[in-house]
């Protein structure tokens, strides 16, 4: 059975979204990793994906906004906000879906930061 690689990461954000991290691991493969290049991590495993997510500080119910999917054959981009309600990111993730399940993820958490003051006379905030 195909399934279409967004609608794979559709279902992947919606399950973040239950802050049930254990039910994510139904879209993973069993051979799933998770890479963090900024931080220099890989997480390997279903388990230690749920309980990496699930032991992470939070201040509330973490709620995921997809803001953009992109896709291409079988890999998918999401650009996703995060927030607990006090912390607020910005996850861009790259998925590779194989056999209908993630088999790999690569995320970017880029931190914001404030414009340069020499170029206020060319750019506009974004609200």
């Amino acid at each position: 059975m195909h399934i279409n690689p967004i609608t794979l990461v559709e279902e992947f954000w919606r399950l973040m979204a239950s802050n049930d991290f254990h039910s994510v691991g139904a879209v993973l493969a069993d051979d799933f990793v998770l890479e963090w290049p900024q931080s220099n991590e890989r997480i390997r495993g279903r388990e230690k994906f749920a309980a990496m997510n699930a032991e992470y500080p939070a201040h509330g119910p973490w709620v995921f906004s997809i803001n953009e999917l992109v896709a291409h054959a079988s890999r998918v981009v999401s650009d996703v906000s995060i927030t607990d309600g006090v912390q607020r990111a910005r996850a861009i993730s790259f998925f590779t879906v194989v056999g209908g399940r993630i088999t790999r993820l690569v995320e970017f958490w880029p931190e914001p930061y404030a414009a340069p003051n020499g170029r206020r006379h060319l750019v506009e905030p974004i609200e």
